[in-house]
């Protein structure tokens, strides 16, 4: 059962009293070899929860560092499958780390929802984020992905009343995924003063922890979110290294585990720090 992993994940953070450090990376951001050792090296570094995102050409959702990381991806020949493959190869080594696959609907539409499902979870998929799928139109997909057991997070947002979170969080399982800010990844910054109430209500809403996603760079804006939420999700400012890597001629694969373990450092000290206060 592959919603477990995410299960297990949350509720051993819970007893340890902090929230979960979720990271994304574009699926073969720069190449596949160098895509898949960032990936299998994400757990060491400090990842409890993995966003990996597969490539697609009009990523409408994401700011400028992830559409020029799929872009790159793209143009060094990735695609769903390779992505699937990727993960098939990442669980040789980790089998409880969870792995939420993040894209768009048209190459899951092109594959067949039923042979998507089943493809994810042979390969060691435990959920799915799609953006471009409203959740009144969802039930197709999530039907598909319940018959093989996977998660299907549906985002809310600043925007979403109370009527419109009942529908989101009607086939959401696994854990809720907040937007933080209105627009794109990567462009504002999130404010945890004003965040707070929103993941008091979403998680009363639907009974599930709460990660927050969009406009978290900074270690100090992680551990603020971390302190308010069950989840804090970075995925701009490590596509950022990559590309500052590649233009540096330096080792991408580095400056990512790197990043990742500040980042990392301080959402698990971040409620411990907040008590000493």
């Amino acid at each position: 059962m592959t919603t477990a992993r995410i299960d297990a994940r949350f509720a051993a953070l819970k007893a340890e009293g902090r929230a979960a450090f979720v990271t994304y990376i574009m699926a073969g951001d720069p190449d596949y070899a160098t895509g898949l050792e960032i990936l299998k090296g994400l757990p060491a570094a400090g990842a409890d929860v993995i966003e990996v995102g597969f490539p697609f050409s009009d990523p409408m959702a994401e700011g400028p560092p992830i559409q020029r990381a799929a872009l790159r991806a793209l143009s060094n020949g990735m695609t769903l499958s390779k992505t699937l493959a990727m993960i098939a190869e990442f669980r040789k080594g980790d089998q409880t780390t969870p792995i939420i696959l993040m894209g768009y609907a048209n190459p899951l539409i092109n594959r067949g929802f039923t042979t998507f499902a089943h493809d994810a979870a042979q390969a060691g998929v435990d959920g799915l984020i799609v953006v471009d799928i409203p959740p009144e139109e969802a039930d197709p997909l999530a039907d598909a992905l319940d018959a093989e057991q996977l998660s299907l997070l549906l985002l809310s947002t600043p925007t979403s009343d109370d009527a419109r979170l009942k529908v989101i969080l009607r086939r959401t399982s696994g854990f809720a995924y907040y937007v933080s800010v209105a627009g794109v990844t990567g462009v504002k910054e999130a404010d945890a003063d004003i965040v707070a109430p929103h993941v008091a209500r979403v998680r009363a809403a639907g009974g599930l922890p709460v990660a927050v996603g969009f406009g978290i760079k900074t270690p100090e804006r992680a551990a603020a979110i971390a302190r308010v939420a069950d989840g804090v999700v970075v995925g701009s400012a490590l596509v950022e290294e990559i590309a500052t890597g590649l233009a540096m001629n330096e080792s991408v694969t580095d400056r990512v585990l790197s990043k990742v373990e500040s980042l990392a450092k301080a959402v698990r000290s971040a409620r411990v720090e907040s008590l000493t206060v």
